[in-house]
Order: structure tokens, then sequence, then C-alpha cells
């Protein structure tokens, strides 16, 4: 059975995906490669599970979840690692004279025959999705070197000549930078924060020791304390791995690696270097393709606010902004919204700095503002391109507001971010930098505020003793305090003992009322605007971080970290 067209046929035929979809996966499959099954999960189109459950019943064998099954590494070693990664399979499990083997697609014959004629054994076949299967080829034949490993590589002579703070010149660098020991340790502390599911990579040179810290959900957590002898030596490998000037220690540089993990999936580092007293510090933001969540029934909206959200960005024209510190969500948010509006027949135009993830089907522009291409600039000429919505990465000062705004009042929708704390305040902001209230009370449509907290570890989740004054504290009413079950993650291994397995977002969303239009004409103040929006039904960030409670997603401690008092 052919598993491409097929494929796509059978799950019509099942009414499991729509032809459009089919269609866009169709197409993202063409531009990004990968197997099509691969494409529609990615895509949210179909459950991971909910496929694998299908190609079961289909081939008429048995399913495995790779995630909840422990390969011995005996059985690993009888199927090479270039085999596994051209058949996409994994072998499981032996009985007798059967190796049990793992695939994406079971209907491969070739693969089966080649396994047989390379392992002598007969060939039982269990069906998993691609995506587990690249999960357990990373885990099982990534080589499980540690850190302590790498060390006993270095020679402390060696280590010696990039010593010297001093007249370090070019060569020494290159030459240091190249050494086999310091490549396998920069590409451990890259693999390692992949594996772990961390977001960024700090790596800190200080008087006496250099330190390489993860944010895991939020959190810095240290992994490691190389030698500060080799704080040259890493900074380097990581700055000619970003293709940045080595000799150049004096400024700050800004680079990306790009790391392919697998046949379909692909690892960005975004890299930022920033001089200190003490050497060059270098933090490392991973952008996984495979992981942008572009389904908005999975980032966190309850769903009488989903369905607010959705109403206010299918509107032909206006202004939605989307606020938050750094690190809080926005940019997915904006992307699963414009993965929502993205048709044939509508043009979409992001200025973006930097451009996190490639959209098919966008027009995505990346700022330079050294040359004069800013948000300002490229804001003037989307206008000229026909554009139906509009996406500008950040509205920074009164010139982006103010084309944004007129943008918006011309038949465009537009989307954009601010750095505030909530979303009344969002408004102060946009007048404090020079923009009309009719103006603001014209465009603005829809103000969102959010935030991430960690949820529960599933893994590991028990219920636990609260005190009913410390949710009323919260600001859980009186009479609700009862169907509160406040439960956290114990820790476990699947959470490296924290409790917490990754993360959802919170969501404060403002809808543009005539009355708050009212109210910012008579130049109402931020907490006046805020009690209005609650008394119309706005949900405040403490409110969702309370309902997250409620349902189990996540502890007091992030609920009382996250947020604060209404």
């Amino acid at each position: 059975m052919a598993a491409t067209g097929r494929l796509g046929e059978l799950l019509l035929r099942e009414k499991l995906i729509t032809p459009l979809q089919l269609q866009q996966a169709i197409e993202e499959q063409k531009n990004a490669g990968g197997r099509l099954g691969y494409q529609l999960t990615k895509m949210g189109f179909i459950e991971e599970n909910e496929l694998t459950a299908f190609l079961s019943k289909q081939y008429g064998v048995p399913s495995i979840d790779l995630n909840e099954f422990d390969i011995e590494p005996d059985i690993i070693k009888l199927i090479p690692k270039e085999v596994v990664l051209k058949h996409q399979i994994v072998p499981v499990n032996r009985t007798g004279s059967t190796l049990i083997v793992a695939m994406a697609d079971p209907s491969n014959i070739f693969a089966i025959d080649d396994i047989k004629f390379l392992t002598g054994y007969n060939v039982e076949v269990v069906v998993a999705s691609e995506q587990a299967i690249e999960g357990a080829v990373e885990k099982y034949y990534t080589s499980n070197v540690t850190f302590d490993d790498v060390m006993l590589d270095f020679d402390d002579d060696d280590v010696d000549v990039i010593d010297a703070e001093e007249d370090i010149n070019e060569l020494d660098l290159e030459k240091s930078a190249g050494d086999a020991p310091v490549i396998k340790l920069v590409n451990l502390i890259l693999l390692d924060a992949i594996r772990k599911g961390a977001s960024d990579i700090h790596v800190e040179p200080f008087e006496k020791q250099l330190r390489v810290r993860y944010r895991i959900d939020g959190m810095l957590y240290e992994v490691m304390k190389p030698p500060v002898k080799l704080k040259h030596a890493i900074t380097s490998r990581l700055k000619i791995m970003s293709q940045l000037d080595i000799a150049e220690r004096r400024l700050p540089q800004d680079g990306r690696i790009k790391l392919k993990m697998g046949k379909n999936r692909e690892m960005d580092f975004r890299v930022s270097v920033l001089p200190t007293i003490w050497g060059e510090k270098i933090v490392l933001r991973l952008l996984d393709k495979s992981n942008l969540q572009l389904d908005m029934t999975k980032l966190g909206f309850e769903e009488k606010v989903l369905e607010t959200f959705k109403k206010c960005i299918h509107t032909p024209y206006g202004m939605i902004l989307i606020t938050g510190p750094t690190g809080s969500g926005k940019t997915t948010t904006l992307y699963s919204s414009l993965s929502e509006l993205n048709r044939s027949d509508v043009n979409i135009s992001t200025a973006e700095d930097p451009v996190e993830y490639n959209l098919f089907g966008i027009n995505q522009v990346q700022m330079h503002d050294d040359i004069g291409l800013n948000f300002g600039s490229s804001l003037r000429a989307f206008l000229r391109q026909d554009p139906d919505i509009i996406l500008v990465g950040e509205i920074r000062d009164f010139e982006t507001a103010e084309i944004g705004i007129k943008a918006a009042l011309t038949g465009h929708l537009v989307l954009s971010t601010l750095h505030t704390n909530d979303a009344p305040s969002s408004v102060s902001r946009l007048l404090n930098m020079g923009i009309e209230p009719f103006l603001v009370a014209a465009s603005v449509i829809l103000i969102g505020a959010q935030r991430l907290v960690r949820k529960n570890c599933l893994e590991c989740l028990e219920p636990t003793d609260v005190p009913t004054q410390a949710l009323l504290d919260l600001g859980v009413h009186p009479d609700q305090v009862d169907e509160y079950s406040v439960q956290r993650g114990a820790g476990c291994r699947t959470c490296a003992g924290s409790g917490y397995k990754g993360r959802i977002a919170i969501y404060e969303i403002m809808t543009m009322s005539e009355d708050l239009r009212e109210f910012i004409l008579n130049g109402a103040s931020t907490l006046e605007l805020k009690r209005e929006a609650i008394r119309q039904g706005m949900q405040t960030l403490r409110m969702s971080a309370l309902n997250k409670l409620k349902e189990g997603k996540t502890s007091l401690d992030e609920v009382v970290r996250m947020t604060t008092e209404d």
C-alpha cells in the first residue's frame, strides 16, 4: 500500500481530516519534506495517537507507545543507526528468533527485508508515530557521553595555551575551538539542552569559574561548571558555529546555528554574544520548529475566552495587541492566530525581529535596523503590497504605532505586541507614545495579556492540602473554595524531580466595547479601565491561573509566582 497518497485517501474516507487540511499538509510536505502523516500531526490536523491507532487498524498490526517503553541496549545494537534513520524504524524487543520492530510505515516491505537480511531474525512489525520513532532514535542512538567523560579528554597543557587574558590572537582561538574535546563538549551542551527541553542555554564567564545553565519551563538550572581556562575555546567554537567574528570580543554580536535532528526535525539556535568584564557571555535561544504549537485549542485558552479571541481575529479590520514580558509565549499566540487566518485568498505579511519560525504561505520580513529596515519602514512598504493582514513584531515607538493604527483604520487587520503588565495598561502605553485617544478607541478591537505557568507533571501528580485561607487570599470566592482540589507534582524521573513538565498559557482578554471606548475618550485611568473591563466580564490573569489550579493543571506556587492580586 503506497504510504503518502494512499494514507491521505484513507484518512479522508474515514473523515479524520478534511480535503483542505490534506491539501495544506501536502503543500507543506513539498516544502519541508518528510512523510504526510508527520505533517498532518505537526500542523495539528490529527492527533498523534489517533493516527497511530488508525494505521494499526488499517494494517492489522499492533501499535506501541515508545515513550512508555524502555528498550534494552542489546536490542538497539542489532540495527545500526544508518539503517534506523533510512527506514524510520526502531528495534523494540526480541523473542526467540523473532525481532519486534516499530515502524512508521508498516507497508514498507523493503525495510522489513533489509532488517531480515541484516539481523538474520524474523521480523514482527508494530506501528508507532514518526515523532515517537524520532524521539526513540534520539534517545537510544545518540551517544550517551557525559560531561565528565568529555572533560577527561582535555590535556591540562593544551588548556593552558588558551588561558592568557592578554593578546589572544585569532589563530590561537581557531586552533583551540577546533580541538576535538572542545567540539565534543559544545556539541554535548547543545544536544543535552535539546533532550532536556530547554528554551535557552546560558554560557557565563566569571573571574574564577565558567557556568553553563539551561532555562527549562521558565526556570534556570545550573548544569555544569567547565574549567574557566576553557572559556575562550568554548566561546570561539560557538561563534564559529554561528558564523560570527571570533576576533571581535569588545562588541555584542548576534548569529544563528542550524542543527539537523533526524530526517524531519530541524533545531535553530539564536545566538547572542555579550562582552562582560570577565569575557563574553553567550545566550542561545532554542527554536524547535517541530514543537511550535499552532493549534489554538491547546495554548491554554478557556472555551469562552477562545471563542471571543477567534471572533476578534476574524474581524476584517482593526488592531489586535498581545502583551506580556519576553518569553511569555506572545509569538506562539500570534503564529497560531496567523495559522488560523492563513488561506490562499488572504495576503499576510509580517515584520519580525527576528523571524523565529518559517510559516508557509506567509510573507515574513526580517528587520535590519543598520540599513534602515525597521518596523516603521516595513509597515509602510506592506501598505503598498495589497495586504489583508499585517503582523508587526513589536510596537516600540510612535512611528510604528501611528502607521499600524492608520492601517487598522483603513481596512486591514493588524496584529502586534507590546511590553506591558496587563491588558488595560496597554492603552496608557499607546497614549504615552503620543497616539490620540480617539485613534486608540477607534482602531483597537482586542488586547490580550498572557503569561506561561508551569504544568504539573502528570506522572507524579498528587493531591496536596491547602488551607482555605490561602485560597481566599488568592481571590477565590468563598462559595467556590470547596470546588478546588489542589494538586501538584511530587517529583519524579520524568520531570527531573521538579514536579513540573511543560508550560501552559494564562490569558487576560479585553475586548473593546463601546463603554470602554467611551472611558478611553474621557481620559480614564488604567485602574478605571480595568475595573470596567472586569465588570463587563473580563477574566484577569489571576482568574485564569486560578482556573488552571482548579483543573489540576498547575500548582498554588505557580499561581502566586506568575500573577499579582487583581
